[in-house]
């Protein structure tokens, strides 16, 4: 509960001074595909305040990988961005990832506002060892993955020309819950069951290997006191959040 329904981030507050609920939750993606996702962002000049993207794919007859936007052999529909708030401060590539609080009948309810992103190789995933390509300690998918583990996406630079955005096979990139943006306004959201979805790369700008498995989702169920919604009066507490089951790879929970 937060005073400010504007506010990046936002202090919480008793229920008498809430001015809106979110309901926050870390994300993350993994790349458990047969080659690095990377992405190069290029603007001509400071005046520009985006970055157009290419993404580099392997190259079947060498195994090489482009290193850089020139070099890059597909175009895309995405972009990157200088996102100034607190918790970010660097380039975010746009549109990669979407949040969205779905009904039972299948009607988007929220979505989110937040929905750029700086990706590196964060953790290691999971099932690591059942997947191929996973880098090694040498040759350019080392190189890259130990250029993506340290990538912050220009941190704290407005004024860069160029970006490298990405993640190695076997990688995952999160961002927790306390982080700016990273939540779904529900103060007008009724008591109910909802799936919570997680959908990337949801127009197929970047190429991928499958794109069957970019969305996940929870279902959690919302009460609010006496059932209704919103912030209309004062309440006696917040609404209760209850987790209630996860969906890995499936768009639909509940």
């Amino acid at each position: 509960m937060v005073i400010d329904p504007a506010a990046p981030n936002g202090r919480c507050v008793l229920p008498a001074a809430a001015q809106a609920v979110r309901l926050r939750f870390t994300s993350s993606e993994e790349n458990i595909g047969d080659g690095p996702l990377l992405l190069y962002g290029r603007r001509g000049d400071t005046a520009q305040n985006r970055m157009t993207v290419r993404q580099a794919l392997r190259n079947a007859a060498d195994g090489s990988i482009p290193s850089n936007h020139d070099e890059a052999q597909r175009s895309t529909r995405t972009f990157t961005y200088y996102e100034p708030a607190m918790d970010h401060q660097h380039w975010h590539l746009m549109n990669f990832e979407h949040f969205a609080l779905v009904s039972p009948q299948g009607k988007t309810v929220v979505t989110d506002r937040k929905n750029g992103f700086c990706l590196g190789d964060r953790f290691r995933v999971r099932d690591i060892d059942k997947l191929g390509r996973v880098p090694g300690e040498f040759g350019p998918d080392a190189e890259l993955a130990q250029r993506l583990r340290a990538n912050k996406c220009r941190h704290h630079e407005p004024d860069a020309l160029d970006v490298v955005e990405g993640i190695s096979v076997g990688s995952g990139d999160d961002y927790k819950y306390d982080v700016d943006f990273q939540w779904l306004d529900i103060t007008d959201v009724p008591s109910g069951t909802y799936d919570l979805v997680n959908t990337v790369n949801d127009d197929r700008t970047l190429a991928e290997s499958n794109y069957g498995n970019n969305s996940s989702s929870i279902a959690l169920s919302i009460e609010w006191p006496g059932g209704a919604p919103g912030l209309h009066e004062v309440l006696p507490r917040g609404p209760v959040v209850k987790f209630l089951r996860s969906c890995p790879g499936r768009k639909r929970c509940g």
